[in-house]
């Protein structure tokens, strides 16, 4: 079998786009809490349950506010030490810049043009108006039942002090990657799932297997909230016209190591 030009080209791009991006070792605190997450079991102060981690799963996830008043965060446990697993989203703004598309959302038959914090990207004029799944780590947090769909629930991150856009921490593949709060879950399917990523993020976690119909399954990764305006890194906190996912992750490293010396 010979391979095309385009599958080395794509390939090429894929190696160019994530060029420079390092593994970021997990430090100690985040391994001690990461660890004590999953040794609970289960989460005791939840704030929001009845969520599942696959189309077909159990309904047995939650927003964890167990560290809520005293770290001031929120993260997703499920039950029996499961964390959440890494489902790929690929809404958003995939034309620009045209150097970081390699096509591996095109698998994805579920994608919009737009993410949920739309509005205050455009507010911010830093020369993008909409997130880029190639380019900015999001994260997919929190979940959408305008409708009132039966067996679907509800949860907005922003009624516990979670802000739009703020930095979060990803425990993913024996790593730490840090990315953003940019999307939420809306009330498709059979049931309100969490545990889901933009593109970029799955990739630095997982590799270039992750594309828009292939995601990590197992429950291990570890998805924090931070509360308050100290997780914002606002206009000027960030490249966000960054023309790639390692220039972009580099322009909130030193916000993300700041809130997660704080756990």
């Amino acid at each position: 079998m010979h391979t095309s030009f385009k599958s080395l080209l794509l390939a090429a791009i894929s190696i160019g786009f994530f060029h420079g991006a390092v593994a970021r070792d997990i430090p100690q605190n985040l391994k001690t809490f990461y660890n004590n997450v999953k040794a609970a079991g289960t989460c005791k102060n939840i704030l929001k349950g009845g969520l599942a981690d696959t189309d077909d799963g159990p309904k047995t996830f939650s927003y964890c506010g167990d560290h809520l008043n005293d770290l001031g965060v929120i993260y997703i446990q499920g039950k029996n030490g499961q964390l959440a697993g890494m489902d790929i989203d690929c809404d958003g703004n995939q034309k620009t810049p045209a150097s970081a598309n390699d096509g591996r959302c095109g698998p994805s038959d579920d994608t919009q043009s737009t993410t949920a914090f739309e509005d205050t990207i455009i507010s911010y004029n830093a020369g993008i108006k909409e997130l880029n799944p190639y380019v900015h780590p999001y994260v997919v947090f929190g979940n959408d039942n305008e409708d009132h769909k039966s067996g679907f629930v509800s949860f907005n991150p922003q009624d516990y002090g979670v802000k739009p856009l703020s930095v979060m921490a990803v425990v993913c593949g024996n790593k730490l990657i840090y990315g953003i709060w940019g999307d939420t879950n809306g009330a498709d399917g059979t049931r309100s799932l969490i545990g889901e990523s933009s593109l970029s993020l799955a990739t630095a976690c997982f590799g270039t297997s992750m594309n828009g119909d292939n995601g990590h399954e197992t429950a291990d990764v570890l998805y924090v909230a931070f509360t308050g305006s100290k997780a914002v890194p606002g206009r000027s906190g960030a490249k966000w016209n960054a023309q790639s996912y390692a220039e972009f992750e580099a322009s909130i490293t030193a916000l993300g190591d700041q809130l997660v010396q704080g756990l």
